[in-house]
């Protein structure tokens, strides 16, 4: 039953680990990115369809980013749907494919962008920290209830802190290798 309860926790912080990863991939950082468009979905045939749905995306270039629509009628939803994304970006199409330039990032622009991305990690820290609390709180419902030593309980306590501690960690890292490609030049 602790086991179980260390396991799921584990579990539950890895998924905020990769949501955290997937969300900054998502962010631009002066470079073409794919994931920059993963949450942008265009309507195609009365249906809201992500882009990556629509057509292939690639990066022929640091900084532009292509997608090349399966179906040629798609094409103006897919600029409209950029247009209309937070990206900032201005879609150019030549009638076959349709070519985003990601434009160099100011240095207010680039410290903006940490701020971001410093408040997504704090958001991914306290999600870890809900899953702790959650573990401790059914921890102590076991302890009224079940009749598990004290022993047991502080050991799996303790353990689910070290967890809680490295992930803490782990986002730490992932936030200095983003923030130092955002403010490299």
């Amino acid at each position: 039953m602790l086991k179980d309860i260390i396991n799921n926790a584990d579990e539950k912080m890895q998924k905020t680990i990769n949501v955290l990863k997937k969300d900054l991939a998502s962010m631009k950082a002066g470079r073409a990115n794919p994931a920059m468009l993963d949450k942008i979905e265009a309507e195609y045939y009365g249906t809201m369809t992500p882009l990556n749905q629509l057509g292939s995306v690639s990066v022929p270039e640091p900084r532009i980013l292509q997608i090349q629509p399966w179906d040629k009628a798609a094409i103006k939803a897919i600029e409209k749907a950029i247009l209309k994304s937070d990206l900032g970006l201005n879609p150019s199409s030549d009638g076959v494919v349709i070519r985003l330039i990601i434009p160099e990032l100011t240095e207010e622009t680039r410290k903006n962008i940490v701020k971001t991305v410093r408040k997504t990690g704090e958001e991914a820290k306290i999600a870890i920290r809900a899953v702790r609390r959650d573990c401790n709180d059914k921890l102590k419902s076991l302890k009224k209830e079940a009749d598990i030593s004290e022993d047991d309980i502080k050991k799996t306590e303790e353990e689910i802190q070290k967890k809680t501690d490295n992930f803490v960690k782990e986002i730490d890292k992932i936030l200095d290798v983003k923030e130092k490609e955002i403010m490299s030049i």
